[in-house]
Formats: C-alpha cells, structure tokens, sequence
C-alpha cells in the first residue's frame, strides 16, 4: 500500500490539534479542599495540664510561672533544682526520672548549697525502625507529621520510651535536643554517659573548662575524641566525665565519635556555667521548650527572664538511614562510609527540637515592658545562621562563654552565629525605639530564608516569636492580628496537599485548580473528539491499506452464503 495514505489521515488528524487546544484554553474552575477532611491537630495539645502554666512551690522550689501553650512540667523543674536524691517520692513518681538522674551532696564552701552534683545521661533513640512492626518508635514529630530519626542524650528515666502502652509517643523526656545542662563555678560535676544505644558514643565538654584525663587515671581522658584521649564507650558501657569549671559562660556538649554525623543526629546539648552566689540552687537540667523557670541568683540579680534557645539542623538523608535499617552493621556503613557531607543539604530546621508551627507551643519568648530578658543562644547546624528579631536590637554581651568588652559591645537585630557557636543576649523591652518598638506579637528567626521552612515549604523551621503579655490568650498562644494559624497545624499542608491560599479571596484565584477532580466540559469534549478521531482515523488507514483483503473477504463471505442458499432449495 503507498505511503501516501498514512501521510495523508496523520496530515488530517493533525489539522484538528488547533482546534481541539482552541477549545481548551479556558481555565478550570477552583476545587476547594474541605479542611473539615484534612488531618488538623489542636493548636494548643488539649492533653497539658493547664496547672502546669502556674507559678507554684514545690518540694521548696519556687517554679516561676510559664505563660506558653506547652510548659514544662513543674515537678521536673523541682527534681532539677533539689536533685532526684533530695525530693519525695511522690515528685519523682511526677517526673519519669531515675532515682539516681540527679544527685546533689556536699556544700564544700559552706555557702547553703550543694557543690557536687552527678548527672546520668542514657543515649536514645527517636523515630527509629523495629523489627516488631512497620512504623517508627518512638515517634517525636517535630512538626505535623514530620518526623526524622534522630539521637539525644537524655536524662535516665525510669519506665518505658513512650507515654504509655498505647501510645507510640516519645516519653515526654526523650525529646530533641538533648538538655541544657547547668551548673556553677567551682561545683565538682560528674556527668555519667550510660551507653544504651547500639553504636559507640563519648562526650566532649565543648568550650568547658576540663581536664584532658581524668585525675584518677592517665590511661582514661576526659576530652572524648577517641583519636587523642580515649577509648570508644561500647554499648552497654559507662563512663564518667569529671570536671571542675573555673570560668562561667554558655557553652555546649556533644558526641565526637564522627562528629559530622552524631553531632548532626541531636548528640549535642547546652552546659551552662553560671556565675557562684550563695544559695544558688540552680535548675540542673533544662528539658524542654526553653524558658528556664528558676534561674540562677546571679542571672536574677540582673534579669527578669531567661531562655535557652538552640538552634539546629537535619539533612533528612542522614536522618533516614535509621529508619531504613535494624542492622546497626548497615547504619554504621551507611552513616561512615556511605554518606557525604560535603554533598548534604539542610532540610529541618529547629528551635529548641521543633518548627514552626511547633515552636509557637513550646520556644515563645514571652515579655512585658521595661523588662531586660537573658536569651542565651546555641547553633548546631553545619551552616551559619543569622538571627533576626523584629521589633528588638538586643545587645550582644557574649561570644562562646566569655564577656564581650562592655565598652564595644554591639547592639544590633541580625546576630551571627557560626557552626557550634553561642550568643548571649541582653533583650531590653523598653519602648524607646531602639530596643523595642513597644508590645506586639514580633518575630524572630533566620534570616537565610531556607531557615524559616520544612522541607523548603514555607513558613516553617526556626520561626518564634517575641510576645509581650497583653498579646497572649489564656493558654498562652499568641493572639495574631493576620491570617488564620491553625492551617499549619495540618499534616497535608507539611506534605504539600494543602493550598493555603485558597481562602484569600470569595473567588478562590489562588485555590486548587480542578485538574485533579476532572476537566471543565468543554476541555473533556474536546479530548473526547481527539480521541475518537483518532480511533476512527486508524481504522480508515486499516481499511485502505487492506481493502483488497477486505473485498476478498467479502466476496468469499457473499459465495458462502448463496452456496448454503442454493444447497438448502436443491434440498
């Protein structure tokens, strides 16, 4: 058969593409997705307790009040000042903490508290695979639905890793990122590293004054490199890591068993050296969103407030390598061998372990005016970052621990902050129009802009907020003048699902076009006629190409027939 034919029916079927793409120019309608359908959390957990937000006196302690949606427990903050060895049973029974978590004894200088403090940390794990079901245990989101693996060091707990035999949850003391640790200049402290993980671990005491090795042995070193100073601590090991500081300042403690990658999976924490006072009970460990709720006596001779703020960042390839695997043979060849950093990418981004919107729960800097607040601030991602907050120029008082010149000290509101280094800054809230613009509800985050997303969706990451009283509910959740919140407080808007503007407008110009739902008529006429010209094009081609065959069939068919015809009358 010539080819002309085919070029001819293709030549006439390509005549009606202008046609059937003139018919479907007009834009689909707007589908609007019913958030009624989608996986919305509350705001505030309905599950705290509001009586933990109080001011209260327990055991002795005076627990500052903690306006915010998600204080820390209370009873914590008491075992953390007294010590787990210096409290009831009925307050460590409130705290999932060991008998042992924290011991405080001996008031050496005679100044009315306790100057040897013991510490007993365990390395666990969050969001990692089990080999007794699909699914991750136990689970901490760090946002809706977003939950990388992750290691800390946490407190020793008493009982299970979850909150409880139905729950898959994280046991409220196993969190991101390990706790701030704080003690006083002269205390002779012990941290006890418990190995109960599956992977090797040390600590390293990060800018804190310590000794190489440890006074009782020349063979055991206390700076935790394995390379220099020690052996690697094998699961089910322990070891103790003594020192006594000279020097105050805010500085960190992190694992240095391939740092690059340990560091970077929450081995990392905050030690606080504070100041020596008489009777300075100090809150031994912070867990939790931040606010210290019994400050030391030298920071409340000076501030009205105090927060630990600690910035960090997971490249969820890192992250995931636990969640592929239980073999720890397969995660050590994986995270050693496999992963390269130099080719990583920041994806989370953390304040205080969570994202936006979960920052707004737990890491709220809450203010009123005239107050001067103490923000000491931590960054362990593998970046810089740079700190902006609105509506405030803070004062930079010191870098990495140690007292910046009183006379050259900057105030600014962009603080820089390279890999592993701290900040303190001096937040005045006087409304004189340099350091504070006066009450409001004002961001602070940063200001590289992937900082402030999850997975590059925006907003999301590192963002909080300065929020002075007056601009807070009765749950302590900001009362924002702008655009509904609870949206991304929704899984599908974390997975991209969600067309968060949808709602800007009565026409839905900026909503979820109806590509997904089906086509508008006209666009479903039009590739229908397509369609069906094409079908009907090829059988044309069939029929010309073949219609010799198909005579002969026919003519076969017809002879057939009058056989069977003139059979039947012979008959």
């Amino acid at each position: 058969m010539p080819i002309h034919y085919l070029v001819a029916i293709l030549a006439a079927c390509s005549i009606t593409f202008p046609v059937v793409a003139q018919s479907s120019l007009k834009l689909p309608k707007t589908v609007k997705v019913d958030t009624a359908a989608l996986n919305a959390e509350p705001i505030c957990d309905p599950k705290m307790a509001s009586s933990w937000r109080k001011a209260q006196i327990i055991e002795g302690v005076k627990v500052r009040e903690s306006n915010i949606c998600e204080p820390d427990n209370p009873a914590l903050i008491a075992a953390a000042v007294k010590g787990t060895n210096n409290i009831s049973m009925g307050t460590l029974m409130e705290t999932n903490l060991s008998p042992d978590t924290i011991i405080k004894t001996d008031d050496m200088d005679g100044d009315g508290d306790p100057d040897r403090i013991t510490i007993k940390l365990e390395v666990i794990e969050l969001n990692g695979r089990t080999p007794d079901f699909e699914g991750l245990i136990p689970t901490f989101d760090i946002a809706p639905g977003i939950q990388p693996g992750a290691w800390v060091f946490a407190p020793k707990t008493s009982g299970m890793s979850t909150e409880n035999f139905e729950s898959m949850r994280a046991n409220p003391l196993l969190r991101l990122p390990s706790p701030v640790i704080r003690v006083e200049v002269g205390d002779i402290v012990q941290i006890v590293l418990e190995n109960t993980h599956y992977l090797p671990h040390t600590i390293h005491l990060h800018g804190v004054d310590h000794p190489f090795t440890h006074a009782d042995s020349q063979i055991s070193g206390g700076d935790g490199v394995p390379q220099t100073s020690e052996m690697f601590l094998m699961p089910g090991e322990r070891r103790v890591y003594q020192f006594q500081p000279r020097h105050a300042g805010t500085m960190l403690y992190h694992c240095h068993v391939q740092t690059h990658t340990h560091l970077a999976m929450g081995l990392v924490g905050m030690i606080v050296v504070e100041e020596n006072r008489p009777n300075n009970w100090l809150q031994t460990l912070n867990v939790g969103g931040g606010h210290v709720r019994y400050p030391s006596v030298a920071i409340q001779e000076e501030f009205d407030e105090e927060f630990d703020l600690h910035y960090h960042a997971m490249d969820k390839e890192l992250h995931e390598i636990i969640q592929k695997y239980n073999d720890p043979r397969l995660i050590a060849r994986d995270m050693n061998r496999l992963y390269d950093i130099t080719d990583s990418t920041e994806d989370y981004y953390t304040l205080n372990g969570v994202s936006f919107p979960y920052t707004l729960r737990s890491s709220v800097v809450f203010a009123e005016p005239d107050q001067k607040i103490k923000l000491r601030v931590a960054n362990t991602s593998s970046e810089s970052i740079a700190l902006h907050t609105h509506g405030h120029k803070a004062t930079i008082t010191h870098y990495d621990g140690v007292e910046h010149n009183p006379m050259a000290q900057i105030t600014r509101d962009v603080y820089h902050l390279a890999p592993a280094q701290r900040l303190d800054l001096t937040l005045n809230t006087t409304n004189d129009g340099l350091h504070s613009y006066g009450d409001g509800i004002w961001l602070f985050h940063d200001h590289r802009e992937k900082g402030i997303t999850n997975n590059g969706m925006n907003p999301g990451g590192n963002v909080s907020v300065v929020v002075y009283k007056n601009y807070q509910n009765e749950i302590g959740l900001p009362k924002g003048l702008g655009v509904d919140i609870s949206k991304y407080f929704t899984q599908e808007f974390h997975a991209r699902k969600f067309p968060i503007w949808q709602d800007l407008d009565n026409t839905g110009t900026l909503g979820e076009p109806d590509a997904l739902a089906g086509m508008n008529p006209e666009t479903r006429t039009a590739v229908i006629n397509l369609i069906g010209g094409f079908v009907l094009g090829i059988l044309l081609y069939l029929i010309i190409v073949r219609r010799q065959y198909a005579i002969n069939i026919a003519s076969e068919t017809l002879s057939r027939l009058k056989g069977k015809k003139g059979s039947t009358t012979n008959d």
